[in-house]
């Protein structure tokens, strides 16, 4: 016969409370937590996640749906968070939506199914009614890095129109006037935020603001690569380029290695976000770089404090006071390198 929770108390001389902590990833003290291992060792004792699932309403599973799994920002994020998770007694179920719509609201439908106790979300629909029917069943939803219009969700957010900011008052610094921008789609908060740094860093500065300076497309390489050759090609005078995004600052490198056009020589970069490629580069690239930990950080303890919460209020079955919805902006740092030419000092 399996051994059973009672059995593990039994045999560790501790009450059922911190056997059952232990499980659901809550503080036990760590010469609890050895006898309690040793216990299920000895016993072969193995943990009925589905039958636990079903009676306490509580999967300890949780999802995320991120726009691309390729992409080193939603790794990395989801990296820390599934850390904090995991060290709580927590699973992660990951989908990729491809940065489709009606493929994000399907895989909402998948996780709801699978009746994970909350979703992280980096939103393509910034209306966020992907989320609707899963928030209305009382079950937490966070929204990470790019915000929506809807501010029933907690959400951690970088000041994109301060990052872009910073980098086009470096770029003045150093001389440059024609600044060119290459942003992924509008209807992307965290784009149009940038683009409304640029926006606002040129009235600072002022820059005129040039249309033809911003290429705006999708979030993927291949724009990058486009916007870098449709802005050299219609303004052979600009002098510097801001890349909207990390994928986007990739395919602008490669745009300007097939045209064998010298950074900073000829054009001086400013990418977006991993240090690491941009100190695998030549030159080493100056970016705007997100606080990638923190964000996963602050995420993570979002979504763990509404979920003890709404554990805690389980066994009276009596309405508690919510917890106030938090929306954290973060500051995105910039990394000097080599790739900003200061043409003030040009004869």
């Amino acid at each position: 016969m399996a051994a059973t929770m009672k059995d593990l108390a039994r045999e560790t001389g501790l009450g059922l409370a911190t056997i059952s902590s232990y499980f659901n990833g809550g503080n036990v003290r760590p010469k609890n937590r050895e006898k309690i291992e040793k216990a299920i060792e000895k016993l072969h004792f193995e943990l009925n996640e589905t039958a636990r699932g079903l009676k306490t309403n509580r999967s300890m599973m949780v999802g995320a749906v991120i726009p691309e799994l390729t992409s080193a920002f939603c790794a990395q994020v989801l990296s820390v968070i599934e850390d904090r998770l995991r060290s709580h007694g927590y699973g992660m179920l990951v989908c990729d939506c491809r940065s489709d719509r009606e493929r994000e609201k399907e895989a909402v439908e998948f996780l709801m199914r699978r009746r994970v106790d909350g979703i992280f979300s980096i939103p393509v629909d910034i209306k966020g009614t992907h989320l609707k029917q899963f928030v209305s069943s009382g079950k937490p939803a966070v929204i990470i890095d790019r915000e929506i219009d809807d501010p029933g969700f907690d959400s951690v957010c970088v000041d994109n129109r301060l990052a872009i900011e910073t980098g086009m008052r470096r770029l003045y610094e150093n001389g440059h006037r024609r600044i060119g921008l290459i942003v992924g789609e509008q209807t992307n908060n965290a784009s149009k935020q940038r683009r409304k740094g640029y926006l606002q860093a040129c009235a600072q500065l002022g820059i005129p603001v040039d249309e033809s300076l911003i290429y705006i497309g999708s979030e993927t390489v291949e724009c990058g690569a486009e916007g870098m050759r449709t802005l050299l090609t219609r303004c052979p005078d600009m002098t510097a380029v801001i890349a909207g995004s990390h994928v986007i600052t990739v395919g602008m490198l490669i745009e300007l290695n097939a045209q064998s056009i010298p950074v900073p020589e000829r054009i001086s970069v400013i990418g977006f976000d991993d240090p690491q490629f941009a100190q695998a580069v030549h030159p080493r690239m100056a970016i705007l770089n997100q606080p990638v930990r923190d964000i996963g950080e602050k995420a993570a303890e979002i979504m763990l404090a509404r979920l003890q919460a709404a554990r805690k209020k389980e066994p009276e079955g009596q309405e508690t006071q919510p917890l106030p919805y938090q929306h954290l902006w973060l500051k995105a740092s910039f990394i000097n390198g080599k790739s900003v030419k200061n043409i003030n000092e040009q004869d």
